[in-house]
């Protein structure tokens, strides 16, 4: 059952990023998270819009990209919604952290952190829409 649902819209500019966190912020405040969770949650997301933000459209092209936050009982389910190219980060091989820094793929590092503060991750694209799907237990 669904205590609560949020929705921001985003722009894709990496500025917006801050938008991005306050919201994430007020979230946290208001469910009473640790502070700990809330930055972790908010660390998760910055990376996954700012890839969608680096690559999914071309640049200086206006978009939108959506998040809702959906509150059930003992999860958060955050959606992510763009109508940029298809990409599924799901699928971007585990970074080798081993590599130097200049030698790692742009962007695996991203799902791997995402990867390792969600719960469970997966990607749809559904009418030509990206939809990054990301649960956190809390």
């Amino acid at each position: 059952s669904i205590i609560m649902e949020r929705e921001i819209k985003i722009l894709n500019d990496l500025n917006e990023i801050t938008v991005l966190a306050s919201f994430i912020e007020e979230l946290g405040e208001e469910l009473s998270l640790p502070f700990e969770t809330t930055m972790n949650i908010n660390l998760a997301l910055e990376e996954a819009v700012a890839n969608i933000i680096m690559y999914a459209y071309p640049a200086h092209e206006q978009h939108t990209i959506l998040l809702r936050v959906t509150h059930t009982e003992k999860q958060l389910v955050f959606l992510l919604t763009d109508k940029g190219t298809s990409f599924d980060p799901t699928q971007v091989d585990e970074v080798d952290v081993t590599l130097p820094l200049e030698e790692r793929p742009i962007g695996g590092l991203g799902i791997f952190l995402i990867r390792s503060i969600m719960n469970e991750v997966s990607y749809q694209r559904i009418d030509n829409e990206n939809h990054l799907i990301m649960k956190k237990d809390i």
